[in-house]
């Protein structure tokens, strides 16, 4: 499995996919209704685009989380509603599927979260890793 990291401090994750960004999308949805969390939001943002005329790359972004494990979270560092509940970025990047994601031990570090809150969010590494794997 290879992850690249990107962006300032390596808090970008980045995964490829053999997946079409459709397929990519369904499966992240169904694994995590399997998973027990919630899908709060999938939004197709090529769809939006072409509503304001504009044209871009197949693009979703998935909003999802564990309101039990989330709230925790909020409840110690109120910021954190920031980034929560979770976001997956699904992009075409030139006919090869990425997945991208804040990384935990960012998002840890953002709101300096201890090791038991840290733990809440990082089940997102291995839900990718699962996601991606042929």
């Amino acid at each position: 499995m290879t992850a690249e990291r990107v962006g300032a401090g390596a808090s970008v994750v980045t995964k490829p996919s053999s997946r079409s960004v459709a397929d990519t999308v369904s499966r992240l949805t169904d694994m995590i209704a399997a998973k027990g969390m919630k899908t709060f939001a999938v939004i197709d943002q090529t769809a939006a685009a072409k509503e304001a005329g504009l044209d871009l790359r197949d693009t979703v972004l998935v909003i999802f989380g564990n309101p039990a494990a989330g709230t925790l979270v909020m409840q110690a560092s109120p910021e954190a509603a920031l980034d929560l509940p979770l976001k997956v970025l699904v992009w075409d990047d030139g006919g090869q599927t990425k997945v991208m994601y804040v990384s935990p031990a960012a998002l840890a570090e953002r709101y300096n979260l201890g090791p038991e809150l840290t733990v809440k969010l990082a089940g997102i590494d291995p839900l990718t890793d699962a996601l991606v794997k042929s």
